[in-house]
């Protein structure tokens, strides 16, 4: 069986403000626990004041 998790740019990892290295950081970390990355990818996200792009990051592990 495999669990998954969603990492977008509003994970704790980020405080709010997406950023590379911390999005590394926070893989290496979720790696270090058996997760591996699955797919990656941007989606638009629509707004009040139109939409943005963000970053999303599928993990995978057995269970």
């Amino acid at each position: 069986m495999k669990e998954y998790k969603v990492l977008t740019q509003k994970d704790k990892w980020f405080s709010g403000k997406f950023d590379p290295q911390k999005l590394e950081e926070a893989i290496n970390a979720y790696a270090k626990q058996g997760w591996q990355v699955k797919s990656a990818f941007s989606a638009q996200i629509p707004g009040a004041f139109g939409s943005r792009e963000e970053a999303i990051v599928l993990l995978e592990r057995d269970c």
